[in-house]
């Protein structure tokens, strides 16, 4: 169940990144770009600008992250006291800085705080990121029957 919250919940992050993508392109959207140069290095199959291999990647790290929360709910069980839109935001920026930040300028050669397009694509993430975090406690709430 963890795994299907953190599809949902990165079909949220998805749905709201998609205006931007409109407007910025891949570049524009942090994870998107990383998704798309992973994609197109390590699936053959994959055009560098191959939606099925983007979103894949995109999705599968969702429902990891689905998992890495449950993980943290079972290792850290008075998480569950804390009011779901704080946890979620907490997870959401957890996840942001410590496997997005990281790893961006390494997969695509961009720094996220030194972006052409400015600071745009950095805040969409980092909000993304939280919506991901509510939606999925969220979904926690009801496929776990969490109570507050």
């Amino acid at each position: 169940m963890s795994f299907a919250a953190g599809l949902i919940s990165t079909g949220v992050m998805t749905i709201i990144e998609i205006p931007f993508w409109k407007k910025w392109g891949i570049t524009g959207i942090l994870e998107w770009h990383e998704n798309q140069m992973l994609s197109s290095k390590y699936f053959r199959f994959s055009h560098p600008d191959s939606f099925l291999g983007i979103l894949s990647l995109h999705f599968l790290n969702g429902s990891i992250g689905g998992f890495g929360l449950l993980l943290g709910l079972i290792l850290i069980p008075y998480l569950i006291n804390i009011h779901f839109l704080i946890l979620g935001s907490i997870y959401g920026v957890f996840l942001w800085v410590f496997t997005l930040i990281p790893i961006h300028k390494f997969i695509t050669e961009i720094n996220p705080f030194r972006h052409p397009l400015g600071i745009g694509p950095v805040i969409l993430s980092f909000i993304g990121h939280i919506f991901y975090g509510i939606m999925l406690i969220s979904l926690f709430r009801v496929l776990f029957i969490i109570r507050q």
